[in-house]
């Protein structure tokens, strides 16, 4: 009789702890919005142009986008985060006279004009934007088509690899607008990492916005930039703007490319490898929110790591490009 009174009590013990649950496994709900702000780093996302481009296109392009903030907003959120201070901010690399002109009309003097550019035959503008799923595409798209609607020049939004493909893309030739990350800017005109000679050849014509180094996982577990080692992560395509920016982030934390299992795709390529279970986390760095997650949002639950404050302060003593940034909790709800 002993022995069935401690067999029952032993089952009891077990379907207690069953109905219980492991009490240090993170909640999950449907919910798939942050229960908290997203603490992260930021570069600005940079118009450029090649230097030939006429003074009065590019007068043309940055007075239309700024003039007509509201009416851009409403076709895309970015343009809610227009602003002609933060336009006119950026000191690595010198202003395109039409942009110059536009600034100085407003009040604002840039740091310095690209001398000898502008002064090129007008013609249709091809602007490089990045890959559909990103931010660049999408508000690039609404630019070029407000422009194009609004004043007498052409300019046509492209996909294209980003960054770097943008900058290359301009000096051969087949383009003559493009998106940039600030700091894959600066890598160029000082012909560092990506670039190993100088790129000069072209000029800024406004920042627009901040783009944020948003690192996605749909595993609660991965709670911070630490829990990465070991792991399956997208760091962005070889060699691209993103794949710096991981390498960065990861540098802060002591670890290094070799400390994950890294995998190198693009922004819908990763959201992809996320949904279907292939890799644990992604490195994203776009304006959130960002269409990539938006659509990995509505497949289930995501999550986004924070970057704590002595491990923020390290990089930007390390990389001062970077800003600090801040992604709101419902950033993603009801995506």
């Amino acid at each position: 009789m002993k022995k069935y009174v401690a067999l029952l009590l032993a089952l009891c013990m077990v379907f207690a702890l069953c109905a219980c649950g492991n009490k240090n496994e993170p909640t999950k709900t449907d919910d798939t919005a942050q229960a908290t702000d997203t603490n992260t780093v930021a570069v600005g996302a940079v118009v450029i142009a090649r230097d030939d481009v006429p003074e009065d296109e590019i007068y043309a392009f940055v007075s239309t986008i700024f003039e007509n903030k509201d009416a851009i907003t409403a076709q895309h959120a970015k343009g809610g985060e227009l602003d002609l201070e933060f336009a006119s901010s950026i000191t690595s690399v010198p202003y395109h006279p039409g942009a110059a002109k536009y600034f100085k009309e407003k009040g604002i003097e840039v740091a310095s004009v690209k001398e000898g550019a502008g002064t090129g035959t007008a013609g249709a503008l091809t602007f490089t934007t990045g890959g559909e799923s990103g931010t660049y595409y999408a508000f690039g798209g609404v630019l070029a088509s407000y422009v194009s609607s609004n004043t007498d020049y052409s300019v046509t939004a492209v996909t294209s690899g980003g960054s770097q493909a943008n900058i290359e893309d301009m000096m051969s030739g087949n383009a003559q607008l493009g998106f940039v990350q600030s700091d894959v800017m600066s890598y160029a005109y000082n012909g560092e990492r990506l670039f190993d000679q100088k790129v000069e050849g072209f000029s800024v014509v406004a920042a627009l916005y901040m783009e944020q180094v948003q690192i996605v996982t749909t595993n609660p577990y991965i709670k911070s930039v630490a829990d990465l080692e070991g792991k399956n992560v997208s760091i962005g395509a070889a060699g691209s703007g993103v794949y710096f920016n991981a390498i960065d982030v990861l540098g802060a934390y002591g670890l290094t490319e070799e400390s994950i299992k890294p995998v190198y795709q693009s922004f819908g390529d990763s959201a992809e490898s996320l949904k279907d279970g292939k890799i644990d986390a992604a490195f994203i760095v776009a304006g959130a929110p960002t269409t990539a997650i938006v659509d990995l949002a509505t497949a289930g639950n995501v999550y986004l790591v924070s970057l704590d404050e002595t491990h923020t302060a390290q990089l930007l003593q390390s990389s001062p490009y970077y800003s600090e940034a801040v992604i709101a909790a419902d950033t993603y709800a009801g995506k």
